[in-house]
C-alpha cells in the first residue's frame, strides 16, 4: 500500500499528526499510548478519523515511532483511513519529530499550504475546531487552539519571586497549532542551524522568531492523553458522545 500521492501545486490543508511518543507515564508495559485501545479502536485512529473525515483536509502526514510504522499501516487499512499520504519516523525530540513531518509535507505540497500540527493522543477535538484553524490561518497566518485558564497559576522567576498573571489575560495552549507551511518550515530549519532542538511546541518556536500568533478557543475536553487518569476521562467522553448520538441530545 503506497502512502505517496501525485499532488499538484495548489495550496492544500494538511494535518501533521505527531504520534512519536513512547508513553512511559501510562504504565502500559511498553505499548505506546497512541496505540492503546478503547472499544477495540486505538487512540491514534480516533484522532486520525477526525481529520480523515473532515471535508477541508486534503492529506495527512503521520510521524510515528519507527518500530510501530508497520502496525500503523495495518491499522490504517483496517479502519479505512484514506487521507494519509506519508508516514515518517520520529526524531530524538518532539521538535525533531515535528520537523520530520513538516519536511515530508514540504516535499509533497505547495509552500502556501496550511499545516495543522496535532498530537495523535488528542482525540477529543471536533470538526469545528479544525475548520476554525484553517479559517484563522487564512486570515491571520497562524492559529493556536487554546482553552481558558480556570485556575490561578504562578510563574517562578530566577530571583525567587513569582508572577501571577490575571486569569482574564491567560490561556492554555493546546492543539492543533496551525501555520502556513513555508513559515513553520523556515523557523524549524533556522532552529536546527542554531542547534536548538528543545522547543516545547510549535507556538513557542514561532513566537521566538517573532511571528504574531492568533488564538481560538477550542473544546475544554481537548486533553492530551498522557496518564491513566486522562485515559479514563477519554473513555467517559466517548461514552457520553455515544449516548448523545443514540438519544439525539
Amino acid at each position: 500500500m503506497s502512502y505517496k500521492s501525485d499532488l499538484n501545486n495548489k495550496a492544500n490543508n494538511i494535518a501533521i499528526i505527531f504520534a512519536g511518543g513512547s508513553g512511559r507515564r501510562m504504565n502500559n508495559d511498553g505499548k505506546p499510548k497512541q496505540f492503546l485501545e478503547l472499544k477495540g479502536k486505538p487512540i491514534i485512529i480516533y484522532t486520525l478519523e477526525l481529520f480523515d473525515q473532515h471535508p477541508e483536509i486534503d492529506g495527512i502526514v503521520v510521524v510515528c515511532l519507527e518500530s510501530w510504522i508497520e502496525q500503523l499501516k495495518q491499522l490504517l487499512h483496517k479502519f479505512n483511513i484514506q487521507k494519509v499520504v506519508d508516514i515518517v519516523p520520529g526524531g530524538a525530540t518532539g521538535q525533531d519529530s515535528i520537523y520530520s513531518g513538516i519536511k515530508a509535507a514540504s516535499q509533497l505540497y505547495s509552500p502556501e499550504s496550511i499545516v495543522l500540527i496535532h498530537d495523535g493522543v488528542r482525540p477529543l477535538i471536533n470538526a469545528q475546531t479544525i475548520s476554525d484553524n484553517i479559517k484563522s490561518v487564512k486570515q491571520y497566518g497562524s492559529c493556536i487552539t487554546c482553552v481558558p485558564t480556570i485556575e490561578t497559576f504562578v510563574v517562578a522567576n530566577a530571583d525567587g519571586h513569582f508572577d501571577i498573571p490575571e486569569r482574564k489575560d491567560s490561556l492554555i495552549a493546546r492543539a492543533p497549532q496551525s501555520f502556513v507551511l513555508k513559515d513553520i518550515l523556515t523557523v524549524h530549519e533556522d532552529a536546527r542551524q542554531n542547534n536548538r532542538h528543545d522547543y516545547i511546541d510549535s507556538c513557542s518556536l514561532m513566537n521566538h522568531y517573532g511571528y504574531k500568533l492568533h488564538t481560538i478557543i477550542g473544546p475544554v475536553e481537548n486533553i492530551k492523553i498522557t496518564t491513566p487518569m486522562d485515559y479514563f476521562v477519554f473513555k467517559a467522553m466517548v461514552e457520553v458522545h455515544e449516548v448523545q448520538q443514540v438519544f439525539g441530545f
